[in-house]
């Protein structure tokens, strides 16, 4: 018997996708209006990166809320802040849920770790497990000398490069390798960059660094793969080769991680000290997986948002040396020219909360913010939101509303002097899935700034005003690693003494 041709089946199936697509579009009545779709691909041809910058245009021309078919699956937009607060109060509940992907299910253990995994009693665990073991505040605090160690060997570092003359420095490395060693030491009690590193740890941070570099980059929610099932056969664009590897780099490093931490004499205080002291009493939920998982979304999302951070604050302060000033009067005013900040002091400093505010408002870490998925029908604002339908909220697009924002794409710290306002900077979230690290994010920014603003004088490479573009990446990067001329100030013999 003839087999029946290939061409045949392929046809059959892109039929079938149509029609599927076709009914649930007449299906579901009030969508909210959104451009033409195309058989079987609905929108996915439109998709341009970066994304949230694609989404903002087409919120101009179809308005706020607005519709995306990805495939069969529909995606909703939301750009304004109003139906941003009504998602997450009135349907926090319905939509606390995350789309199943490529990148999540072969990287974050099938989508078990706390920011991949959709609601219900695994995720109300790790979410308790995430505010009482590992960011509660009794431990945030009880890390602030590990913070301000690693802040202060950084520097020391750049103070020995600066006396007299202005110097030249890359801070995006600087960064980096600062929130890296900030996290791990937090994490393991080990430095992985700098003095008292070992080159083999050196190594194992720096290949870290990469696969997360490689998949910020695949990250996001336009991998056409992920809403059109029959790609996979092909493994369109390598994609799961290169999602398969980059699990296979992540499980080994924290792998071993593990194990050290296990084969030590006494335990530290240490995250995975206490976690694994948990596992002991509660082997039955505190699993490896689980311990890796939280490693995982730790060092994934609490390295590189800070570091990115600090470059866009510093980008910022450079291009705008008044308010670098006005900073640094703050800091000699409140805090002193005898005496390096503390974490403690943060709260007497409102100009400098103002910076951080105004660089998250104008360059959030993650732009758009990760994927929710309705539980059920609802409704936002007019429109009808079916079940099952992805929900993509664009705060780099709200955070920039000129309806929202007096002189929207400009850099005002003072605007933050109007009551209130800063409750519109929603770059940490809202509702049950906001992130859970703002208050550590927070302080590492504010002190680490707090301690360059005090200690250096720092001016532009030359004349021309800081490269701001963006890489296209998850996250939003710079595209070109900061560089900076700087000089110690009088107060640097202070942590010289030390």
């Amino acid at each position: 018997m003839e087999a029946f041709p290939f061409s045949y089946v392929l046809i059959f199936l892109v039929s079938l996708l149509t029609l599927k697509l076709l009914f649930q579009t007449r299906k579901h009545k009030n969508l909210p209006p959104g451009p033409p779709t195309l058989p079987i691909i609905g929108n996915l041809n439109l998709l341009e990166r970066p994304l949230h910058r694609f989404l903002h245009r087409m919120s101009k021309t179809h308005g706020s809320i607005f519709s995306l078919w990805f495939g069969s699956r529909l995606a909703v937009v939301v750009s304004s802040h109003s139906l941003f607060q009504e998602c997450f109060t009135n349907n926090d509940v319905v939509l606390a849920n995350r789309p199943r992907s490529l990148s999540a299910k072969n990287i974050f253990y099938n989508c078990t770790t706390v920011g991949s995994c959709s609601y219900g009693e695994h995720w109300r665990n790790l979410r308790r497990i995430t505010s009482t073991d590992v960011l509660s505040s009794q431990r945030i605090n009880s890390f602030a000398e590990i913070r301000k160690d690693e802040t202060e060997r950084m520097i020391r570092s750049l103070a020995k490069a600066s006396s007299v003359e202005y110097a030249h420095v890359e801070l995006s490395s600087l960064f980096h390798d600062m929130t890296y060693n900030n996290m791990m030491r937090m994490l393991s009690g080990k430095r992985y960059y700098g003095e008292e590193s070992e080159m083999k740890d050196v190594h194992e941070a720096r290949e870290f660094r990469e696969t997360v570099e490689e998949l910020l980059q695949l990250a996001g929610v336009s991998n056409k793969a992920d809403y059109l099932p029959f790609l996979r056969w092909f493994d369109f664009q390598n994609l799961e080769n290169k999602c398969k590897s980059i699990s296979k780099r992540f499980d080994s490093f924290l792998d071993a991680l593990l194990r050290e931490q296990r084969t030590k004499e006494l335990r530290e205080n240490t995250m995975i000290d206490h976690l694994l002291t948990l596992q002991e009493s509660q082997p039955e939920y505190y699993t490896d997986q689980i311990i890796k998982g939280l490693v995982l979304a730790m060092l994934f999302a609490g390295t590189d948002s800070s570091a990115v951070t600090l470059e866009w604050s510093v980008s910022n302060l450079l291009n705008h040396p008044e308010v670098l000033k006005k900073a640094r009067d703050e800091l000699d005013t409140y805090i002193g020219k005898d005496r390096l900040l503390n974490e403690s002091d943060l709260s007497k400093l409102p100009y400098l909360r103002k910076i951080i505010l105004e660089t998250l408002r104008l360059y959030p870490p993650a732009p758009l913010a990760i994927p929710h998925v309705s539980s059920d029908d609802i409704t936002i604002g007019e429109f009808n939101i079916p079940k099952d339908t992805m929900v993509l909220v664009n705060i780099w697009a709200i955070q920039r509303d000129p309806l929202l924002w007096n002189d929207a794409t400009c850099f005002i710290p003072d605007r933050f002097d109007e009551e209130g306002l800063d409750k519109k900077v929603i770059a940490f979230g809202m509702g049950r899935r906001a992130c859970p690290g703002e208050a550590l994010a927070m302080r590492n920014v504010g002190l680490t700034l707090g301690l360059l603003i005090q200690c250096f004088d720092w001016e532009k490479v030359n004349e021309e005003e800081i490269d701001m573009r963006e890489a296209n990446w998850f996250t939003l990067s710079r595209l070109t690693p900061l560089n900076a001329m700087f000089k110690a100030r009088p107060l640097i013999n202070k942590i010289n003494q030390k």
